[in-house]
């Protein structure tokens, strides 16, 4: 395990490898549908509230806890509290993880699918209906539904396999800055549609009154979503990193690039989504719709979706090896073999597990639980069950669990940060994280509201 923990080479191959965790679909994909369904720029402010507030300082706990006990998620809960059972944080994180690939590697089966359409002129000159109409039959095909599902998860299985310096580090390095560049182009041309503005305006301009209870979880758990929080992936990452590195630093450049994906994915779909006549409120398929119509209204525009979706599929897949890396970390050690294992059985294990949430728009498009599919269940459980839930036991755990003078310590190493930083940190993590969260949950279950009631 201690070899792989020295295996980022530098601050910046942590960062990228952090951030392409935390940038995938929870920012590319997932953010603009979930602000579409919830009332746009209201949604986008309270959802930079939460990751500031709630989101970023479990982010540091997260790297506290990894690199300050050096070991994978549910042995370094196991080292900081010894003989208690903290370690069930990490093993609900494993499970999250598990749940979240399932579903995850759904949508990056529709990704290679769209990829392969676009290279092969499937995508080209079809009009905006006909885009809706294409997606609806391809997630309704048990054979390219799980078809591609599988092939998303052999890659990642296939990289995680073979460790992750040599693959995720050097590529991201590229990669990366290549989805910031590819985002500017998409947006350039989708402000300077017809009525673009109209969708500018309902991504940053708040209306509060059209905001809910369900509105405020969403966003509390798109906050953990988007930073890769809550399911202690982040913890395992950590324990990678050198004590030269200053932690606070990394994770306010993770945040800060997960803030601007999120504000470019934003300006990127909206204008377009309002100029094109489409209703904001289209759901999981709003990028796969959208997106083609956009690119397809540009002089090659056909060549620009292509790099785009490969570089998508990128995104998503270094997600993905974060969420298998959890496993391979707990399981495998250092033993390389162990490692082809066991990323081999849970990797299959994951893509099984799936399978259900694949067919969820096609042959089990009937099979619904309080109105929502097996795809939308398992959504919701990972994003606004247990990820907070997580991200709650791991505030207080850092908060109430681990002596101050140790955080302090481990936080401030490699870094020049003054006390007051810290405190700041400490009083967040302590009072404002899990206060959020407990609020939030109490008045999604109704508690809150009845509280209201008897006491204001």
């Amino acid at each position: 395990m201690k070899q792989q923990r020295e295996q980022w080479s530098s601050r910046l191959g942590f960062i990228l490898a952090a951030a392409g965790s935390a940038i995938g679909l929870g920012a590319i994909w997932k953010f603009p549908y979930v602000a579409g369904t919830s009332g746009g720029g209201a949604f986008f402010v309270i959802f930079i509230l939460f990751t500031l507030l709630v989101g970023m300082p479990i982010l540091l706990a997260e790297f506290t806890i990894g690199r300050g006990s050096q070991q994978d998620a549910i042995n370094a809960y196991r080292k900081l509290a010894p003989k208690t059972s903290w370690d069930l944080l990490g093993k609900m994180g494993l499970a999250t993880s598990f749940i979240l690939l399932s579903f995850y590697s759904v949508v990056g089966g529709w990704i290679i699918v769209y990829l392969f359409q676009a290279l092969s002129g499937g995508l080209a000159n079809l009009t905006e209906a006909q885009y809706g109409q294409l997606f609806s039959e391809l997630i309704s095909s048990p054979m390219i539904a799980v078809g591609a599902q599988f092939l998303f998860i052999v890659i990642t299985i296939w990289v995680v396999a073979r460790g992750i310096q040599n693959g995720i580090e050097r590529a991201n390095q590229i990669m990366m800055p290549a989805l910031f560049i590819s985002f500017l182009i998409l947006i350039i041309r989708s402000l300077t549609l017809e009525n673009s503005l109209e969708g500018v305006k309902f991504f940053l301009l708040p209306d509060f009154t059209a905001l809910t209870s369900a509105t405020i979880l969403y966003a509390l758990g798109q906050s953990f979503f988007a930073l890769s929080v809550g399911n202690s992936v982040m913890v395992t990452y950590s324990s990678y990193l050198g004590k030269e590195e200053s932690l606070p630093k990394s994770a306010s450049v993770i945040v800060v690039m997960n803030l601007f994906i999120s504000l470019f994915a934003g300006l990127a779909i909206f204008p377009a989504v309002f100029s094109l006549g489409m209703e904001p409120t289209e759901g999981p398929g709003l990028l796969f719709v959208v997106l083609p119509a956009v690119f397809n209204q540009m002089p090659f525009g056909i060549v620009f979706l292509s790099i785009f979706l490969l570089l998508f599929l990128f995104a998503t897949l270094t997600s993905a090896f974060s969420m298998l890396e959890i496993f391979v970390a707990a399981f495998a050690k250092d033993n390389e073999k162990k490692r082809k294992k066991v990323s081999w059985i849970i990797g299959l294990l994951i893509f099984v597990a799936g399978i259900p949430s694949a067919l969820s728009f096609g042959i089990l498009a009937d099979v619904q639980l309080f109105d929502r599919s097996i795809f939308d269940i398992a959504d919701f459980l990972v994003s606004n069950i247990l990820l907070p839930l997580g991200a709650l036991g791991i505030s207080i755990f850092t908060a109430y669990r681990i002596p101050r003078s140790w955080l302090f310590t481990e936080l401030t190493t490699g870094t020049g940060y003054k006390k007051f930083i810290f405190s700041i940190w400490y009083f967040l993590i302590r009072f404002i994280a899990p206060a959020a969260i407990i609020i939030v949950f109490l008045d999604v279950i109704g508690v809150w509201n009845w509280l209201k009631k008897m006491f204001l």
